[in-house]
Formats: structure tokens, sequence, C-alpha cells
């Protein structure tokens, strides 16, 4: 019973607020980026303050976070790890499914704050939009995010990389730093649990390698939590 308060607590918070942050975003866009990065940032510190306080949720780093123009190429076990990207990485750009900016207000706020819009079944040309849109988000500092498994895998299991990723990653030419994350057994259900969610950072690989030793070496990274459950 305790645990299912914890959760009504949450969902009644963070979704019941969320909608002021967002409909402050797409106000203040239109007058300066820099405040529409602030609320973002603050909507996603929203997000882990409510985890921390009603479902007792706290968020390890293991490794280093580096700003500038890198690709971290993160395990998606939930949507904890999309939401609180904001709120790991100085402005980062996320690669996000192209569906989410037909959402009123949102997509648009998403294209102005930086998002990359992937569109999975349009093959070269959607490629091409997205190296486009990657290399001048990178040209200004910024570092990208990406899914490269493209989907949620559950925790313990070993998803393929998307074809997608090895392109990005030869076309682009920054350095690609691999994060592992183990936030299913706590995030992916209804009633979230509490315990510790922890990220792990790998060493950057850098730019230029052969397609199956890049793909080899970030599948081996980001599944390396695999084993190891979310504290409770």
């Amino acid at each position: 019973m305790m645990l299912f308060l914890r959760n009504l607590s949450f969902y009644l918070t963070f979704y019941l607020v969320s909608p002021i942050y967002i409909i402050a975003a797409v106000l203040v866009m239109y007058f300066s980026v820099t405040a529409l990065r602030r609320w973002v940032r603050r909507w996603c510190h929203f997000h882990r303050w409510c985890l921390r306080v009603f479902i007792g949720i706290e968020i390890r780093v293991e490794g280093e976070i580096v700003d500038g123009a890198v690709f971290y190429a993160i395990k998606h076990e939930s949507f904890f790890e999309a939401i609180d990207a904001p709120a790991n990485f100085n402005w980062p750009a996320p690669f996000a499914k192209r569906e989410l900016f037909f959402i009123p207000g949102w997509g648009w706020a998403a294209q102005v704050y930086g998002c990359v819009p992937v569109a999975r079944k349009e093959g070269a040309k959607a490629l091409r939009a997205m190296v486009a849109a990657a290399k001048r988000l990178a040209a200004q500092d910024r570092p990208l995010v990406i899914f490269p498994e493209g989907t949620r895998i559950q925790h313990g299991e070993r998803g393929e990389l998307r074809a997608g990723f090895a392109g990005l990653y030869k076309l682009i030419g920054i350095p690609v730093i691999p994060v592992a994350v183990n936030s299913g057994p706590l995030y992916h259900r209804i009633l979230k649990r509490p315990g510790t969610i922890t990220y792990r950072f790998g060493e950057a690989i850098p730019p230029g390698l052969p397609r199956k030793e890049v793909e080899a070496r970030v599948l081996k990274e980001i599944n390396i939590l695999n084993d190891v459950p979310a504290d409770r």
C-alpha cells in the first residue's frame, strides 16, 4: 500500500506540474533560446526531485561526463534516461522519434531546443537529414545523445545496434562515449520502486574506427551493467 501511495504522489505531482514547465518553455523560446534551455533543465531536475522525494530513487554517476562535441551512446531501458538527458549534460542534442515532433507545442520547442528527428522508415534520406543536423549541432560544441538500440531493451538483455548508428559515427566524425544505465528494474514499470539508478560512462572511442570494431565496443560498454541490478 505504501508503494502504491508513493507512486500515486509521484504521478500526480510530476504530470500535473509538468504542463507548467512545457507551457513556460514554449512561451520563452520565442524570446530566448537560453531561457528555453533553462526551463528544460529545470523540468528534468524537477523529475529527479519527484523521483527522490516520492519514490526514493537516487542517481549515481560513475565515470567522466565530458562537455563539448561528443557522441553519447546510451543504453535504453526506460523513459528515465530520455527525460534525464538535459539534467546530465550541458545543452545536449538528443535524437528522438520524429512522431514526437508532431505533439503541439512540445514538437516546436524540441526543434528550437535542438533535438534531432529520427525518421526510421525513410532510409538514406532520413540519414542525410540527421547527419546534416548533427554536424550543425556538433559545430556548436554540443554533445549528441542517441539510444543506438533504437528502442527500450529489458534489463539484462542485449539488444542489437541500429544500422544508422554506424553511419552517423562515420559521417559525423566525433568521439563516441558509451553509457550503461540500469534504470529498468526501478523505473520501467507502473509501480516504480526505490533504489539507486547508476550511469556508467565508458572510455571515449575515437572517430574513424571500422564499423565492426566501434559497434562491438559500444555494445560491450552499454551492456556492462546487465548483470548489475539497480540497488534497492
